[in-house]
């Protein structure tokens, strides 16, 4: 893969040439963003390479405002007409706008001009061929195939080499920009045959090739996953504590960030509608937001809109300290922006009761009785009323130890409850995207099977 067709200091020219463009036309704001990326991705199955895909993308938006009304267009060719054009488009789409007194840049005083960039070590490319491609992702499903005889077949590996950059610049005077990269390995055998087969799949995921795990690690536990899957069972209904595996408690995060984003909050479709300083997560939980981590995904010196980043707590004890704003939703809000246009930085989950002890074994232990879930299916999550219903996979755990497998069964509750309910949280931790914690275990969930 070659590097990029454009520099940062050509990619700051043309957000320039955009922004003058949008004052020609009438504009009385504007923000552009210049990007170009590229990759490549292989995937493998049983042995045989079975795609190999080349992507490469480049792009200019620009948003104008004409006083309260705004207008959005975009292109792909960086020429001047093409610009001039685009400018143009934007404008008149934004005339034609109804006003709203909340759009608009953010205030000066809040963007990322002149401040020193933090070593954020985000871009780190991956000199791939087809070829060497292939071969990481075959070592990984050989590895796969190696680990037990009844692993028959595979949906297949696949290796992905990602890299972009961008340059953000508005109006206002800012205009500034970086580089990312996003490498995976990802692995997916079939155990079994007949009526009792199962998949399952492990992945690797960072911005530095350096920092994946290997292929045969990749391959020799996603087939060990595969293969704990035989043989499950349904379960009748019952009651009992639900330990969510780490990269699963992720989701948990996730639900609650998005009940607590400003779109969520200011079109009031959120079950936690004002719950800045109250009690929504059990006492003993925190949740940092930090997005200066050195090669994290959710890693960024300024958000979408060029308004400066910075660590803080959004719970703190389980008390909701903070909400997730960009400039639009935190104005409908009558509140400040916090940084958070784009979404939500790198979320590091914690309880003030874990200790370094605390793998899953000892979560296991801790559940006692009760499902650990390790797969969850379907979108039941209704984030107005908070209610919670998912397919689930996992293993019926007794005295600590897993029992068997279960399989066609789901678990419900209310985010509300669960959130309140959660006993521990595992140092067995995993990031998921940018979501960082352990396994949790949350008490007193319905699980619903068979009888």
């Amino acid at each position: 893969m070659g590097r990029f067709a454009y520099s940062k200091s050509q990619f700051q020219d043309l957000a320039q040439q955009a922004l003058e463009q949008a004052r020609k036309v009438g504009a009385s704001d504007a923000q552009v963003e210049v990007s170009e990326g590229q990759g490549m991705s292989v995937g493998v199955r049983n042995g045989q390479i079975e795609n190999v895909e080349h992507n490469r993308d480049k792009s200019l938006s620009i948003s104008v405002f004409d006083g309260q009304r705004r207008g959005h267009a975009s292109t792909s060719d960086f020429s001047a007409e093409a610009i001039a054009r685009t400018a143009q488009a934007a404008f008149d789409i934004a005339r034609y706008t109804a006003e709203d007194d909340c759009a608009g840049l953010p205030e000066v005083e809040l963007l990322a001009i002149g401040r020193q960039q933090p070593q954020l070590d985000l871009y780190h490319p991956w000199d791939l061929t087809p070829q060497s491609a292939a071969k990481i992702a075959l070592r990984a499903e050989k590895a796969a195939f190696a680990v037990d005889p009844r692993i028959r077949n595979s949906e297949g590996a696949s290796v992905s080499a990602q890299e972009s950059h961008f340059v953000l610049a508005n109006s206002r005077g800012f205009c500034d920009g970086y580089a990312t990269s996003s490498h995976s390995l990802s692995c997916a055998p079939i155990a079994g045959r007949g009526d009792d087969m199962q998949r399952d799949y492990w992945w690797t995921s960072e911005c530095d090739p350096a920092d994946l795990a290997s292929p045969e690690a990749v391959g020799r536990y996603a087939a060990e996953r595969a293969l704990s899957r035989l043989k499950a069972r349904k379960l009748s209904t019952r009651k009992c504590p639900v330990l969510f595996e780490s990269p699963l408690a992720s989701g948990l995060i996730g639900s609650f960030t998005h009940a607590i984003s400003g779109g969520a909050l200011y079109r009031k479709s959120s079950f936690l509608q004002d719950s800045l300083g109250q009690q929504v997560w059990a006492d003993h939980i925190d949740l940092i937001e930090d997005p200066s981590l050195p090669k994290r995904r959710g890693s960024a010196p300024f958000d979408s809109e060029g308004v400066t980043t910075h660590k803080r707590s959004l719970v703190d004890g389980g008390v909701v300290q903070g909400y997730l704003l960009g400039t639009y939703s935190a104005r409908k809000l009558g509140m400040q922006t916090t940084g958070n246009a784009g979404g939500a930085h790198n979320l590091l989950l914690q309880s003030r009761l874990t200790q370094a002890k605390d793998d899953l074994r000892a979560m296991l232990r801790k559940l006692d009785t009760g499902l650990f879930a390790i797969e969850l299916m379907g979108h039941g999550v209704n984030y107005v009323t908070g209610d919670y219903s998912r397919g689930v996979m996992g293993f019926w755990v007794e005295g600590g130890k897993i029992r068997y497998p279960v399989q066609e069964i789901t678990i419900a509750g209310n985010l509300r409850d669960m959130l309140r309910n959660v006993v521990a949280v595992g140092a067995d931790t995993h990031t998921y995207g940018s979501k960082t914690t352990g396994s949790i275990l949350i008490d007193g969930m319905t699980v619903g099977g068979a009888g």
